[in-house]
C-alpha cells in the first residue's frame, strides 16, 4: 500500500507519542520534501521533529511535476501543495491530510484521503487501539488539536463510545 502524508497527522501523532501508529497501519509512509523541510527542518525541538527524522519507515521522495506543484501553491501550503502532487505521482492508494482545503483538493483530483480522525478509526477497527475516546482527549489537551465538540461527539457515538 503507497501511503503518502502531510505535516498535520504525523505532528500531530508524534505530540501524544503514537507516531507508530501509522507505520503500524501503513507500513512505509512517504512524504515529499516541503513536508520533511515542515516538520524537520523548520520544526526542530518542536513535536514530532526528531521522531519523524529518526523514523526509517518515514521516506522522502522528490515531486517531480513542478507546475502541478505550482498550480496548487494558489491556495494550499508547501507540503499540501507537494503531497497531492506526490499522491498523484506514485500512484498512492492513499493521502493522509487534515486540512479542509487540501482534501477537497485532493478529491476533486480523484485521490482517496483519511485525516487524523479517520487514522484512529482505522486503527481500533484493526484492533490496534482499544476506543478512540483517549486519543481524542489527548489530542485536544495535549497536541492541541482543533476538534469541534459536535465532531467529537459524533465520532465516540459513530464507534459506540458514548
Amino acid at each position: 500500500m503507497k501511503v503518502v502524508s502531510n505535516a498535520s497527522v504525523l505532528i500531530n501523532l508524534a505530540r501524544i507519542g503514537e507516531l507508530d501508529l501509522l507505520r503500524q497501519l501503513y507500513g512505509t509512509l512517504l512524504i515529499p520534501e516541503a513536508v520533511w523541510q515542515e516538520v524537520v527542518v523548520e520544526g526542530v525541538g518542536q513535536p514530532g521533529a526528531g521522531q519523524v527524522e529518526a523514523a526509517s519507515w518515514i521516506k522522502t521522495h522528490d515531486v517531480a511535476n513542478e507546475l502541478l506543484v505550482r498550480a496548487l501553491r494558489q491556495d494550499l501550503d508547501a507540503g499540501e501543495a507537494e503531497a497531492i502532487a506526490l499522491a498523484l505521482e506514485v500512484g498512492a492508494d492513499l493521502l493522509l491530510m487534515d486540512e479542509r482545503l487540501g482534501r477537497e483538493t485532493a478529491q476533486h483530483l480523484g485521490l482517496r484521503y483519511v485525516g487524523l480522525i479517520g487514522v484512529l478509526i482505522t486503527a481500533k477497527r484493526r484492533g490496534l487501539i482499544d476506543a478512540v475516546k483517549p486519543y481524542l482527549d489527548k489530542l485536544r489537551d495535549v497536541a492541541g488539536f482543533y476538534l469541534t465538540d459536535a465532531l467529537y461527539a459524533r465520532v465516540l457515538q459513530d464507534e459506540r463510545e458514548t
